[in-house]
This record gives C-alpha cells, structure tokens and sequence, in this order.
C-alpha cells in the first residue's frame, strides 16, 4: 500500500492520458518538400515526353529515319588510329567505339601527364630560387592565356614541320625511332599470356594494398611504419613475373623496322596524338599549377615552422606536412580542370585525330542520324565526367581529416 492510502483520505482520480494533436500534413515542412519534388520530376518527365514525342513526329513527317538501327550497318571509311583491329568493312557502332576508346586513352593520359606537370610548376611557383620561381610563373600566365585551339595548331604544326622524314628519324633509343609519321617502338610479340600477366598484375596491385592498410594498422599500433613503396611494388611486379614465368616465358620483340618510305611493325604514337596530348597537358597543367599553389599557401604557416622544430628537412616538410593537408583545398578545382580536360579533347577534330567527336561527325555525314549521334556524344561525356567526379569525391573523402 503506498503513503496515502495509511492516511486514509481519498486518493484523487489518475489524470486521463491526452493524445497528441494531430498536425495537418499541409503544414509540415518535410511533407511540402516532398510534394515540391514530386511536381517538379513530374513537369521535367512531361517536358522531356513533349519534347522527345515532338521530334520523332516531325522525323516522321520528313521521312526521316530514327533509332539506332543505322549502329549495324557497314561504316565504310577508316580510321588512322586505334586501339582495337578496325576495318572499313566494320559498322558503325565498332567505329564509335574505336573513337570512345581514342576519347579515353587521351583524357586518362593527359589527367596523369598534367597532374604532374601541375604539381612540379605550382611548387616552383613558390621556390626561394628566383629564376625557377620566375620560370614557372611565365609559364603559367602565358598558358592560360592563350587559347588551346591555338596551342593544338601550334604543337602540330611544330611535330609536322620540324621532325624528320621516317628515312632521316632520330634514333632516341635502340628501336625507337620519331619523325614525322610519329613516334615508333618496340613491343612484345602478340601472345595469349599477356593478357593473364595483366591480370596476374591488377591482382598484385589488390595485394599491395591490403599490405599498405596492413602498414598503416601496424604504424597506429606500434608507431613505426614498415616500408611500403618497394615491397608493394614487388607484389605487383612479381606477380606478372610469375605468370610470365608460368606461361612459357616468351620474349619475342615486335620491333619496328624502316620499309621504302614508312616503319613496319612496332608501335605508334601519332603525330596527332603527340600535338594533341602536348597541347592539352601544357595548357591544364597551368590551371593546375595554380591551385597547386594557392592550396600550398592556404595551409598555416606554423605548420611549416612545426615541422622544422622537430627536425624535418624541407623535403619532408613538403611531402608529409604541407602538401597533404593542401590536398583538402586542391582537390574539388582540380577535378573541375580534369573534367575540362576530358571535354576539351573533343578539339581533337581539328588537328586529325580520330576521338570520339571526329569518328562521329563522319558518320554523321555519312548516315544522317544526327540527333543519335550528338546524343552518343552526350552520354559518353556525361558519363566520362560522372565517374571522374565519382573517383575524386571518394578519394576527397578518404583524406578529409576526421575530428576526435
């Protein structure tokens, strides 16, 4: 029995429980937020309908074939450069493929080539040396401005008019030879166990860093950091070793060789090629010099000063100190020069090299599909530019420092 039942008075009623007021969806935030999506995707869907209905009608209307039926047939032209076999007999479809492919391997090569070439001038910037300092920023303010439709025209024009004949080419190493028909060089022999070595290699690549990770653990652990460079790049070496060794061990050489007027066999790195990596590498590197620098100057100076208290050399200073805290203001304008990068390369046309915009446009020509056409170009740069975006949010996101 509780207290006031010994007292023997009455106990008073127990309050009755009150429901909560209900509240009127109307006037919730988070309902009308949803409701405002909703309309929205719903006008863009019709939009897109109207706009998309609109012009199969008027196609039809003209006679106008539509769909991407036309990506089968035979294409009938050729294409000078390629990463996959290609003859005029193939379709269309194979040729844009060979243009996207040609998209592909410039913008990846041009990302890296500028990523350094950025790095090296925007830390040159800075230097206590005055004529590097002064160097680098002359290039800098002369690269970017002048345009690159320009320095596409100038590099080709300097590799067409200054290399030599294949017969007179420079011999810059044993079986590699440049002149005006491109860059010629050795490769191995075509065999079925390469493409088992390159495996063998991505897997390595995984292994090396589970044993980074693994260091990394091990540092927060003990304090001390085992070496990481070299024995990951002994995973990944010997891994396509040991499959090279597994499959026979072939060492046969594809080395070009000088035929009448032309190398035969070999590799080739395009004049086109080489003009229109030159240009867009010398051009965003420039962009990328600068945010380089700006990055290294928004990073406190008492970190420096830290850093040489506790006995760092300059170098140190700079590579473990400064510059990956800098990364955190580089790396978002950084992936907006990548994407530009990517989309500049469509000037490709104008000096000859077969990307995607230049295989395109002649199949445009040639088959009139023209809304089909621009609407591949459409997609394969969105996407090109979305998972570039994708990557470099994510490795945003690994280095972005965490509170405690």
């Amino acid at each position: 029995m509780t207290d006031h039942a010994h007292t023997g008075f009455p106990q008073p009623p127990a309050p009755e429980a009150k429901a909560p007021p209900r509240t009127n969806l109307l006037y919730s935030e988070k309902f009308r937020a949803i409701i405002y999506q909703v309309v929205l995707i719903g006008v863009v869907i019709g939009v897109g309908f109207f706009l998309v209905s609109n012009t199969l009608t008027n196609l039809a209307e003209r006679g106008i074939n539509s769909g991407y039926d036309f990506l089968d047939v035979r294409a009938g032209f050729d294409i000078g450069e390629a990463m996959i076999e290609y003859t005029n007999d193939d379709t269309y479809g194979r040729a844009l493929l060979v243009g996207i492919l040609n998209t592909i391997k410039v913008a990846f090569v041009g990302i890296v080539l500028a990523s350094i070439v950025g790095v090296i001038m925007g830390i040159a910037r800075l230097s206590s040396n005055w004529l590097v300092a002064k160097f680098a920023s002359f290039y800098v303010e002369v690269m970017r401005n002048i345009p690159l439709l320009l320095q596409l025209f100038f590099w080709y024009g300097v590799i067409i008019a200054t290399l030599p004949r294949p017969r007179d080419s420079w011999t810059l190493l044993p079986g590699v030879f440049l002149s005006n028909r491109g860059l010629k060089y050795p490769v191995m022999a075509e065999d079925p166990i390469w493409i088992w070595v390159l495996v063998a290699m991505a897997a390595g690549a995984v292994g090396a860093y589970l044993f980074a990770r693994w260091a990394t653990k091990r540092q927060e652990e003990t304090g001390v950091r085992p070496p990481v460079f070299w024995p990951a790049l002994g995973i990944i070496v010997g891994a396509g070793a040991a499959m090279w060794l597994i499959g026979g061990a072939p060492t046969a050489i594809n080395a070009p060789e000088l035929r009448g007027f032309n190398f035969r066999g070999g590799a080739t790195i395009s004049p086109e090629f080489l003009a229109l990596l030159l240009g867009l590498v010398i051009y965003t590197g420039a962009f990328i010099a600068e945010i380089v620098r700006s990055g290294i100057q928004a990073v406190n100076y008492g970190q420096t000063e830290a850093a040489k208290a506790v006995g760092l050399n300059p170098n140190h200073t700079l590579r473990l100190v400064v510059l990956p805290q800098a990364l955190r203001v580089i790396i978002p304008p950084v992936t907006s020069q990548y994407l530009n990068l990517t989309k500049n390369s469509s000037l490709a046309i104008a000096i000859g090299y077969p990307d995607l915009v230049a295989v395109g446009n002649t199949a445009l020509n040639q088959s009139g599909q023209a809304i089909e056409i621009i609407s591949i170009f459409m997609i394969v740069y969105l996407s090109l530019s979305l998972l570039t975006s994708v990557f470099m949010n994510w490795y945003n996101g690994r280095i972005a420092l965490t509170e405690r």
